[in-house]
């Protein structure tokens, strides 16, 4: 994920952490895969490659196109795919970009601008090194949209909990919902929103990765939620095991979806 500091970016890049991501990926690759519209011949852009998974799959549907991905953690590159003539990634910052003004067909993020002190700053700088008629993809998080039933309650006070901690620390756990202004600010023309909802219950067979992956990012904030006074110990321990138990609830079910917006620079 792309940072400006270690201090901006919540989940930090433990191995656990490293682990939630992949998961992560699994469970919303294929969605977000359909929704980018990618030519074999383009030279594509991922902002906050984190692993790299996604940019080595886009690789392998180009030609004589190219695939870069800028990630400003070096603990997350090491563990990027092998490098070859259409995949390399590079270490750097997304608001801060080392190409040159017009160099990219395609440039994409996921939930990156959440994490950026200047999510418009980032959106400029992908417009500049945009081609004239190129095309923006972005899937942003709005965590407080989640819902679950039966409802977890004090998880639901910790997850509140997470979102303040995230504003805080120079995030912004809600910026799915300001995609439009944030394109529109930046320059971007034919701005376009959509959703990509994510169900989960016993027959889709993701509810435990899904609810697991709601526990990695708790256990990963841990300590300064704790130290930082915003949640106590036994609201941490009571919210894994209501989670815990929501996982194997045969009646089980959660709600939620990304917020998506694709855009175009003026040719």
């Amino acid at each position: 994920m792309t940072k400006t500091g270690n201090n901006h970016y919540i989940h930090g890049t433990t191995e656990a952490e490293q682990l939630r991501l992949a998961e992560l990926n699994f469970l919303t690759n294929a969605s977000f895969l359909a929704f980018v519209e990618i030519k074999e011949t383009d030279h594509v852009l991922e902002l906050g490659s984190g692993l790299g998974i996604l940019a080595g799959k886009i690789s392998q549907k180009l030609t004589t196109g190219r695939m870069t991905g800028i990630e400003i953690s070096s603990e997350q590159i090491a563990k990027c795919p092998p490098e070859s003539e259409k995949l390399v990634f590079v270490c750097g910052d997304a608001q801060q970009l080392p190409f040159e003004e017009n160099s990219f067909d395609t440039v994409y993020c996921r939930y990156i601008l959440e994490h950026v002190p200047d999510a418009l700053r980032v959106l400029k700088e992908a417009k500049r090194v945009m081609k004239p008629g190129g095309k923006l993809f972005i899937q942003e998080n709005a965590i407080l949209l989640l819902k679950m039933y039966p409802e977890c309650a004090v998880f639901n006070e910790v997850w509140h909990a997470f979102a303040r901690y995230q504003s805080d620390i120079g995030g912004d756990a809600m910026i799915g919902l300001r995609l439009y202004e944030l394109l529109k600010q930046a320059g971007f023309i034919q701005p376009e929103l959509s959703m990509a909802p994510e169900l989960h219950y016993k027959e889709t067979g993701t509810l435990i990765p899904w609810v697991d992956n709601l526990i990695g990012n708790i256990r990963g904030a841990k300590d300064p939620l704790i130290s930082g006074n915003y949640i106590s110990e036994e609201q941490y321990t009571d919210a894994l095991n209501e989670l815990e138990d929501f996982k194997v609830n045969e009646n089980a079910s959660s709600y939620f979806y990304w917020n998506r917006a694709r855009a175009s620079k003026e040719w």
